[in-house]
């Protein structure tokens, strides 16, 4: 596209995360426009146009896609409609930002996949924690060497979330939300975790635990670990049931030559031997990582950048979370490469 074109956005889904990423497409106004909304429900889409310039408001996103005034999409739809979404806007020709998880299955993965490269649309995965500036930092410094050869790596996502069917929804149940919070908010620590290792997972082992809520068909609280092809070990913990301790990190990584850890704004660094240092303070205000994520899909349409995580990382994420499920329900080291 060209970096003087004004693009064009449909968003498909009027939920609450659509207006998380309306902010950004205002803060990006400069080159981008949120044209058209879809969702099934017409007040829920007119809802977000009292910030817009009065965009087209569709039923079907179908016929949202096939609009000529449409160049990219976001999709903030529930998990299992992903899918189809994706192949029909790649079909017509649209780019994609879509919100985790990429899919629920191989096969949708294989089908999303496919549509993607014979159309030639980018993918972005919407991996918003991956624009926090220690994250950033921290993936740099690892890249350069300053830890060594990575030993292990820890990400965490716990927090206790007020649980009920109204509030869940269709996240309670596994057709529609493809498990519980391993692959809802639990997504969050696993591409963290892949996105600082930086190396191919191959095997995974987890355990499951539903604390709370009798409604819920799937888990509140997952621990994984992973193997990764280098001999690095992560591990996950990740739930809505309860406060974590208040030494919970977000992230951490040890290599032979040092170590790094994060509560996800401060960013701490110590060299093996050495005193610890801190590599980034945090600001006054923590940063709208949504809104940095949606800047970012529109600077890589605009300059023919690969987002950071496309499908391809979306389907490696994907793999992990499979991984751990069947892991699980068996009771066993479950190898990547036999899913």
């Amino acid at each position: 596209m060209s970096q003087n074109e004004t693009i064009r956005v449909g968003i498909i889904g009027a939920g609450n995360i659509a207006g998380h990423h309306i902010t950004g497409y205002l803060q990006a106004a400069e080159h981008a426009q949120v044209t058209a909304i879809a969702d099934v429900d017409a007040e829920r889409a007119r809802h977000h146009t009292e910030r817009l310039d009065d965009p087209d408001i569709f039923l079907d996103y179908r016929d949202m896609v096939a609009s000529p005034d449409v160049d990219a999409v976001d999709i903030c739809l529930p998990h299992h409609l992903h899918k189809d979404a994706i192949v029909a806007a790649a079909a017509a020709g649209k780019h994609i930002l879509c919100e985790k998880p990429l899919c629920l299955t191989l096969e949708e993965a294989a089908a999303v996949t496919g549509a993607v490269a014979t159309a030639g649309v980018t993918l972005m995965c919407a991996h918003n924690q991956l624009y926090l500036p220690a994250v950033g930092a921290a993936r740099q410094m690892i890249r350069e060497g300053r830890l060594g050869k990575v030993y292990a790596a820890r990400t965490t996502d716990v927090f206790s979330l007020q649980l009920n069917e109204e509030t869940l929804g269709w996240r309670a149940r596994r057709a529609t939300s493809g498990g519980g919070e391993l692959i809802d908010t639990g997504y969050h620590p696993n591409y963290l975790l892949l996105h600082l290792v930086d190396d191919t997972p191959v095997r995974v082992t987890a355990l499951l635990s539903r604390h709370r809520p009798t409604f819920m068909e799937g888990e509140d609280t997952a621990h994984v670990l992973i193997e990764f092809a280098g001999g690095a070990i992560g591990s996950i913990v990740t739930g809505w049931a309860y406060e974590p301790a208040s030494c919970t990190e977000r992230f951490s990584v040890v290599g032979e030559q040092g170590s790094l850890w994060s509560d996800g704004r401060r960013l701490y660094y110590k060299p093996r031997g050495g005193e610890e240092v801190t590599v980034q303070d945090a600001v006054a205000q923590a940063p709208d990582t949504y809104a940095l994520e949606v800047v970012d899909f529109i600077d890589c349409l605009r300059q023919g950048r690969r987002p950071l995580n496309t499908e391809v990382e979306g389907v490696n994420v994907l793999k992990v979370i499979l991984g751990a499920y069947a892991s699980a329900e068996r009771g066993t080291v479950v190898e990547l490469k036999n899913l």
